[in-house]
């Protein structure tokens, strides 16, 4: 298969086991995706949905949140990590949004990425799941997906992001990203990775990457 036929298949297959995705995290709004989104960086999605009923219980807009000090932000966030740095660009981009935008989330992915906390993923994920702007964020998963399956050269996320962008159609970007997610974690992840449930990389994997796979499944 040519990428192009790779793309197709990958559309397809994950239209097949995904015709209905899950949201990885629970929000009401842009505000509250926002700052969910900032608190999954180096965390996993469950222990911040464990986290954010907690803080949106004190502070779900950004009127309230200022209303908080860092430091109660930081104890309350503590579990997900680097909780002295999330708490104070949660302040202050809380502060920024009423003192720029009437305490409204930007639509736009570059005034989103001005925001302390915010890089260009999370700005991206904020476009694509709460404005439905189509935008494609790489985090790991689809990152070592794309090379898996021989649609990126995997040297680093802003590659893989142009490859997605260009191979995939930009109407299927919003839900092709999350069908990524999911199918990473369930069929195709890091560790304990068992080709044979791997019906994709199985069928258009990269040969290097499924030869590497065999031969050390083989010496165990």
């Amino acid at each position: 298969m040519n990428k192009s036929e790779k793309a197709s298949y990958v559309i397809n297959t994950l239209e097949d086991i995904y015709p209905t995705i899950p949201i990885p995290l629970q929000h009401k709004d842009p505000y509250t995706l926002l700052i969910a989104v900032l608190l999954s960086a180096q965390s996993t999605d469950v222990k911040v949905n464990q986290i954010t009923p907690l803080l949106f219980d004190r502070a779900d807009n950004p009127y309230s949140m200022v209303r908080l000090s860092v430091e109660e932000i930081r104890e309350i966030i503590k579990p997900v990590g680097l909780s002295p740095t999330k708490a104070k660009a949660i302040h202050r981009l809380s502060e920024i949004l009423i003192e720029k935008y009437k305490g409204q989330v930007p639509k736009d992915l570059d005034l989103l990425e001005e925001l302390p906390g915010v890089g260009h993923k999370t700005a991206s994920v904020v476009v694509s799941q709460a404005f439905g702007i189509p935008a494609f964020p790489v985090d790991t998963h689809i990152h070592r997906l794309m090379y898996r399956w021989g649609l990126s050269n995997g040297k680093n996320v802003v590659q893989t992001e142009k490859d997605a962008k260009r191979l995939f159609p930009k109407e299927k970007w919003n839900k092709l990203h999350l069908q990524i997610i999911w199918y990473g974690r369930e069929y195709s992840p890091a560790r304990g990775w068992n080709l044979d449930k791997d019906v994709i990389t199985s069928t258009i994997g990269r040969k290097s990457v499924v030869s590497d796979y065999l031969k050390h499944k083989k010496s165990r």
